[in-house]
């Protein structure tokens, strides 16, 4: 009932009926997103964005097909996800170092495990530069090798072959200890 008046309101251009929605739902869409991006700032832009598609695009709500939030929830999700993928997100997550990644000195959590404290520090400075930096692109940031070959411009073959020889040179030294 409340929805549909709300969208009522939405459609007649109402821009207090935003305001009501922003901040009915503005923290389960943040939540979501910062789950996705793990970044703050492109989390609340990317809420931001949500809220003006919803004013946008309010004409094409069909409360036939589903409840408005499953509606809006889809939008922000979708946003968050059309972020992720975009070049410019990929590219600034490309130049972040590797200790920033493998280094866990700013958890909250006393207990814990910092990955220095089991050695994959050490472990990954037996690696080249190069592998090393497509193992972090891979384990710790989480792309595919294909979004690997494309943000290193580095051939398919060659990311999984790095990627197969970097496992079991560090499978052999850590067999050995």
């Amino acid at each position: 009932m409340i929805d549909v008046q709300i969208v009522k309101r939405l459609k007649k251009r109402d821009k207090s009926a935003l305001t009501d929605l922003y901040d009915h739902y503005s923290a389960a869409f943040y939540g979501q997103a910062l789950r996705i991006l793990n970044n703050e700032s492109l989390a609340q832009e990317a809420v931001q964005d949500t809220f003006l598609k919803i004013w946008n695009n309010i004409d094409q709500y069909d409360d036939r097909k589903g409840r408005l939030f499953t509606w809006m929830y889809r939008l922000a999700r979708n946003e968050a996800i059309d972020r992720k993928r975009s070049k410019d997100f990929k590219q600034s997550n490309k130049t972040i170092p590797l200790e920033s990644n493998v280094s866990n000195t700013e958890a909250d959590d006393s207990t814990a495990t910092k990955v220095d404290d089991i050695g994959v520090k050490q472990l990954l400075n037996l690696l080249d530069d190069d592998t090393r930096g497509i193992l972090d692109l891979v384990y710790f940031q989480g792309f595919t090798h294909s979004e690997v070959a494309d943000l290193t411009e580095t051939p398919l073959g060659t990311v999984k072959t790095k990627v197969r020889r970097a496992i079991i040179k560090l499978r052999s030294v850590l067999i050995k200890e």
